[in-house]
């Protein structure tokens, strides 16, 4: 039975999708990988020509507990709210990616609240993505994140244009970018394991 790695934040715009691929990308070469793609932009799905991984649209949802795929990492819309505790139970990891913005983490809480509903908790991890250099805003938004009682991940994915081009050449070619994503791959392996 493979693992669950959920990408969610009930606001768009916060790199989930990238993320998502980047982070599939990463483990493709020593383990069978595959996303789920269940926004409804489909950005992953149209781009399945140019990648390695396999991508499925929300029909596959019925067949992951039987698929023979080590990782299926989902990648989640925003406002998913009627399934998303469904997809948090499924899940044996769970990343809230986000930026350092006062707008998004007014809008955490609420995929926050769903998360502790369904008791995952444990399973869940925040990630500062779109990391913008020399601000002291992302110390901030760590400390407010504290209220949460959610782990922030030690990796911050910078805001390289390496991620955002990674899909065109089926991976991340630059060394400061790939060092990041391999990183939080690392982090989120060890949150699969808890």
């Amino acid at each position: 039975m493979p693992k669950i790695i959920l990408t969610t934040h009930q606001k768009g715009g916060v790199g989930k999708s990238t993320l998502t691929f980047n982070m599939a990308s990463t483990l493709r070469n020593e383990v069978k990988t595959a996303i789920v793609d269940l926004d409804l932009q489909g950005s992953l799905y149209k781009s399945r020509a140019n990648s390695e991984i396999p991508v499925f649209t929300s029909e596959y949802l019925n067949q992951i507990q039987s698929s023979d795929f080590d990782f299926i990492f989902i990648d989640t819309p925003p406002y998913l709210t009627d399934k998303l505790p469904k997809l948090c139970q499924m899940a044996d990891a769970i990343l809230i990616p986000t930026k350092a913005g006062v707008y998004d983490l007014l809008a955490i809480e609420e995929t926050i609240k769903i998360i502790k509903q369904v008791g995952k908790e444990d399973k869940t991890m925040i990630v500062f993505n779109m990391v913008k250099p020399n601000t002291t805003l992302t110390a901030e938004m760590r400390e407010a994140l504290q209220n949460y009682d959610i782990p922030v991940a030690n990796t911050h994915i910078s805001d390289l244009v390496a991620f955002t081009r990674s899909s065109i050449h089926n991976g991340i070619t630059d060394a400061k970018a790939k060092n990041q994503i391999e990183e939080l791959t690392m982090e989120v392996l060890k949150l699969v394991q808890k």
